[in-house]
């Protein structure tokens, strides 16, 4: 398949995300929509669009933004704690419908403040296994009719919805991506999700997990179509190497300056999160340009790890990872209008011309493996 290529929506009131320095309009239908329609004119396919309590809802957003854009997909990140799975299934159906086609759906199992809105449960394991049944449900639900169903979390009877997700190409209701590293992640992606996003690790890393799921796939008999892989990273680049390395090092110098405030996600105690924080013990570079420093000075979740160089040197360490099986990829740097710009016409590309039909894709032959 074609790679997909997505930035990323802040979707937060509060100025200076990650170190963007834009001062006003932050939640604005005007910010948000502007972001849109940049990543649309630069050769995006859409962009994830963030979430957590007390920032704007994320899938009113998405709505005002599909509206607002012909081709721009709208990744919604969603919390089973948050949603039912039948009001889910009926809203993403109907803006499914609405867009034509361009829906797709982050689910997010990981904490953010579960009392602010009511979700009593917060341990992780049964966290993990509500997720799976939410995920199971969803897809009955796009693609059954007089849906009845009693399960640990959620239960429903005699549910149709109304009007049904788009379908063509193939495709027959939106895109469910999912991440998390534990072992109960893991079986999660294997059982319900399509795609199985990551952080960014080094290429031995992603290569050891994609073997792993590709494993479990197998020996679960998973049901579905072949599991998928993405890649959610920070992409630092400029015209030359020593441009981008300088740049990359005036940014953590400011993430110290001001410890990070700006950079950190809400958990840092995740199994993913520990395994991004313990590769700057392996080295300051990875690879040919995995730069681990700013998870030591505050950075997380995609802000952990960058990619820096120059738009040759960053595309074939994307590349890499695709030779891996990650046909996805989130990318995002600051500031989000600008770099929207630079990294749309500087790598992307390099990127299509890479996966373009007729050039070798290599799989990653470990077990599982195809």
């Amino acid at each position: 398949m074609s790679p997909k290529f997505l930035w990323y929506v802040p979707n937060t009131v509060e100025p200076g995300h990650r170190g963007d320095d834009t001062v006003s309009g932050w939640g604005s239908a005007e910010y948000s929509t502007d972001l849109a329609r940049t990543v649309e004119a630069h050769g995006w396919n859409g962009a994830l669009i963030g979430t957590g309590w007390g920032r704007p809802d994320t899938f009113t957003v998405a709505t005002a933004l599909a509206a607002r854009t012909t081709t721009f997909e709208p990744l919604i990140a969603i919390r089973p704690g948050y949603w039912q799975p039948a009001q889910l299934a009926g809203a993403a159906a109907t803006l499914d419908q609405l867009s034509r086609g361009r829906v797709l759906l982050n689910i997010v199992s990981g904490r953010d403040d579960p009392g602010a809105y009511g979700d009593t449960n917060t341990d992780p394991a049964a966290r993990y296994a509500r997720t799976e049944e939410f995920m199971h449900l969803l897809r009955r639900l796009w693609t059954e009719e007089d849906v009845t169903y009693t399960g640990a979390y959620f239960q429903v009877t005699g549910s149709t919805v109304a009007p049904r997700p788009w379908v063509g190409n193939g495709r027959h209701h939106p895109t469910l991506y999912f991440g998390g590293a534990s072992p109960a992640a893991e079986r999660v992606s294997v059982a319900e999700a399509d795609v199985q996003l990551f952080w960014g690790e080094p290429l031995d890393g992603i290569a050891e997990r994609v073997d792993r799921l590709r494993a479990l796939s197998e020996r679960d008999g998973r049901r579905h179509r072949p599991l998928e892989f993405g890649l959610r990273i920070t992409t630092l680049v400029r015209d030359t190497a020593e441009e981008a390395w300088r740049a990359a090092e005036e940014k953590v110098a400011e993430m110290a300056r001001t410890d990070g405030v700006h950079w950190a996600p809400n958990q840092r105690d995740a199994v993913g999160q520990q395994r991004l924080l313990g590769l700057a013990a392996r080295g300051e570079v990875l690879d040919t340009c995995l730069y681990t420093t700013p998870g030591r000075f505050g950075g997380g979740g995609a802000a952990t790890t960058w990619l820096v160089g120059s738009p040759d040197e960053v595309a074939a360490s994307l590349e890499s990872y695709r030779k891996l099986g990650v046909t996805h990829f989130i990318l995002s740097d600051t500031p989000y209008k600008q770099e929207i710009a630079r990294v749309g016409a500087h790598l992307l590309p390099r990127l299509r011309e890479a996966s373009a039909p007729g050039v070798p894709h290599q799989p990653s032959d470990g077990p599982g493996g195809t």
